[in-house]
């Protein structure tokens, strides 16, 4: 019988190599009968056997045994090939070793929060980073957007078919959201690794709301005297209208602060209001408040930080 051992490639878990013979030969001057081929040991189903081999062997004929290795899991794994027959050296053996190779997916971070963003307008980039820390050379098959509000995040990525050991990529996430509130999805990377595939959650808020600017500050300002008026603009960029809209100034210093406004109650689409806002300080030094808007839109209320200084 030869060889007496085989040692197959390191091989990707969960396929197979290509096939290497074991010739079994009858040099005796007798049929070898009762003829068993059987793999056996601690890993035995990681190896596979076919055989043109019968249950008899003439002498002088030979037949041959193709084995295969599946690795079922990373590091070494080995088996005993056993052919049984009606030799007295019966059970001859061949043995068997492999190595299990795997790549191993990893994705930094796994979750994307973005901040409120306005409809229809593209967020900075986010990255998540892909890395193989296995054994094995990745192969990716598919980079996708996943997910309830699939539509409203964008990606590219370095990311090719295969990734190296120790190696990694990146995919970039933009968010632009198409409606009002909570909005969510998942990049999903489809490879080899075990566990695939693999996601990252994506969670961003919409509004429909623009506020601008978001904080005001005034000069210097003598007590008990009023400054120019400042102005912020409140816009609805959704697509329905805001309703319920209040305005105040809230905060330490509240009272330093007062706002007249074009505002309603209400905003069409598309519209916009204003908001003047004056500086008259009761007492020296920093005074801070906030502008605060309340409305319809899943975020509110809109504030706008205010500071001055009295003298």
């Amino acid at each position: 019988m030869t060889p007496i051992s085989l040692t197959f490639a390191n091989q990707n878990v969960g396929t197979s190599s290509a096939a290497q013979v074991v010739t079994l030969r009858n040099i005796g001057s007798t049929s070898l009968t009762g003829i068993s081929i059987a793999d056996t040991g601690t890993n035995a189903t990681d190896f596979n056997q076919t055989t043109t081999c019968g249950s008899t062997l003439a002498a002088g004929a030979s037949c041959t045994v193709s084995v295969t290795f599946v690795p079922s899991a990373s590091g070494t794994r080995s088996a005993t090939l056993r052919i049984s027959d009606s030799d007295p050296t019966s059970p001859q053996q061949v043995s068997l070793l492999g190595t299990g190779v795997s790549p191993t997916a990893s994705l930094s971070p796994t979750s994307l929060t973005y901040t409120v963003q306005q409809m229809n307008t593209t967020s900075a980039v986010k990255t998540i980073t892909l890395r193989n820390s296995g054994n094995a050379t990745m192969s990716i098959t598919g980079i996708t957007i996943t997910g309830t509000n699939s539509g409203d995040f964008a990606r590219t990525t370095t990311c090719g078919s295969t990734l190296a050991v120790n190696a990694s990529c990146t995919i970039n996430v933009t968010f632009r959201p198409t409606a009002a509130g909570t909005r969510t999805a998942s990049v999903s990377i489809a490879d080899n690794a075990p566990g695939s595939p693999h996601t990252a959650s994506m969670t961003g808020t919409g509004t429909g709301v623009s506020i601008t600017p978001t904080s005001l500050t005034f000069a210097s300002q003598t007590v008990g005297t009023t400054s120019t008026a400042q102005t912020v603009t409140l816009r609805n960029v959704g697509t329905t209208t805001l309703i319920g809209i209040s305005i105040s100034d809230t905060g330490t210093n509240a009272g330093d602060f007062n706002q007249t406004t074009t505002c309603g109650t209400s905003l069409n689409v598309g519209s916009s209001c204003t908001i003047s806002v004056t500086f008259r300080p009761t007492a020296r030094f920093t005074r801070t408040a906030s502008l605060r808007v309340t409305d319809s839109d899943p975020t509110s209320p809109q504030q706008v930080s205010l500071a001055g200084t009295g003298r």
